[in-house]
C-alpha cells in the first residue's frame, strides 16, 4: 500500500473497468492507443492508484464517461465462449456481430459466466465487473436453471441421488433439485437446478452415474428466464433485472 492507494498495472484496470480484456488492453496499450493524464502510455503494467485520480482515456475517449451495458443472448450450440478461439472456432461474438447502441458500436463485453460448446441457452454479458463477479458468486450469486436431455428414464431414487450428489475428480458434485419434466422409452428431459458453478457440473455429476447428456440448455438465471428469445438472438435486460441479478432493489442499467 502506497499514500496513494493500492496501485495495478494499467492493463488490469482497463479490464477490470470492463473496456476490453486484458489481453486486448496490453494491445491497445502498446499501440499507443491509451492515455494516462493526456500522455501515452506504451507499458501494459504502468501503475494506477486506486484513488481514481488519473485520467485514464482509450482512442481520447476517457473510461469514465461510458456507460454500463447489461444483455442475455440464447446461445446456439456449437459456439465457444470465449473472445478467440486458438483453434478457430465459432465464438458466441457472433451473435453480437453488428450490435450497436444509440449508432455507435458496444464496448467491450464479457460473458458472465461460461456454458461449453455442446450447451445452449442463457448467456448473460455486461461490461461491469464488479456486477459480474455478484452474480457469478457461487455463495450468494443467484441459482441456474436448466433443461437436460438424458440417455435413459431415471426413476425417483435415481433423481434423488442427483441431490445427495457424487465424487467425480475429488469434487462432491450434486444438484440443488431435480425434477422429471417428461420421458420417453429411451431418454428423458430433466430440469436441474443448481446454486454452485462448477466447471461442467452437470455433465461430470450425470457421468458419475453412467448418463450422457444429450442436450443441455439453460433456461433461467435467478428469475430471468430465457423465454421465447430466438436462438441466437440478444436482448438488453432491464434496470430491474440487472438489479434483481445481484440481489439488489435499486435501479440499475445503462
Amino acid at each position: 500500500m502506497t499514500a496513494g492507494g493500492a496501485r495495478h498495472g494499467l492493463a488490469r484496470v482497463l479490464s477490470k473497468r470492463g473496456v476490453c480484456s486484458r489481453t486486448e488492453a496490453a494491445r491497445w496499450i502498446v499501440a499507443g492507443r491509451v492515455t494516462v493524464d493526456g500522455r501515452v502510455v506504451r507499458d501494459p503494467e504502468f501503475p494506477i492508484a486506486g484513488t481514481g485520480r488519473q485520467r485514464i482515456a482509450v482512442d481520447g475517449d476517457e473510461l469514465d464517461a461510458a456507460p454500463r451495458f447489461y444483455l442475455m443472448l440464447n446461445k446456439p450450440r456449437g459456439l465457444v465462449t470465449t473472445a478467440r478461439d486458438e483453434r478457430g472456432r465459432d465464438t458466441v461474438y457472433r451473435c453480437l456481430e453488428g450490435a450497436s447502441w444509440q449508432g455507435r458500436p458496444l464496448p467491450w463485453l464479457a460473458p458472465v459466466g461460461r456454458l461449453d460448446q455442446a450447451s445452449e441457452g442463457l448467456l448473460l454479458f455486461c461490461n461491469d465487473p464488479e456486477w459480474a463477479a455478484r452474480v457469478t458468486d457461487p455463495e450468494s450469486g443467484p441459482d441456474k436453471t436448466y433443461h437436460v436431455q438424458v440417455d435413459t428414464v431415471p426413476d425417483d431414487a435415481l433423481l434423488a441421488a442427483f441431490v445427495h450428489g457424487a465424487q467425480h475428480e475429488g469434487e462432491l458434485l450434486r444438484a440443488k433439485s431435480v425434477r422429471l419434466l417428461r420421458a420417453g422409452e429411451r431418454n428423458a428431459w430433466l430440469e436441474i437446478t443448481l446454486d454452485e458453478g462448477r466447471n461442467r457440473q452437470i455433465r461430470r455429476l450425470l457421468a458419475a452415474f453412467g448418463i450422457e447428456v444429450l442436450r443441455l440448455v439453460r433456461v433461467a438465471i435467478g428469475d430471468l428466464v430465457l423465454g421465447d428469445l430466438a436462438k441466437g438472438q440478444w436482448r438488453w435486460l432491464t434496470a430491474d433485472e440487472v438489479a434483481r441479478l445481484q440481489g439488489r432493489t435499486e435501479n440499475l442499467g445503462r
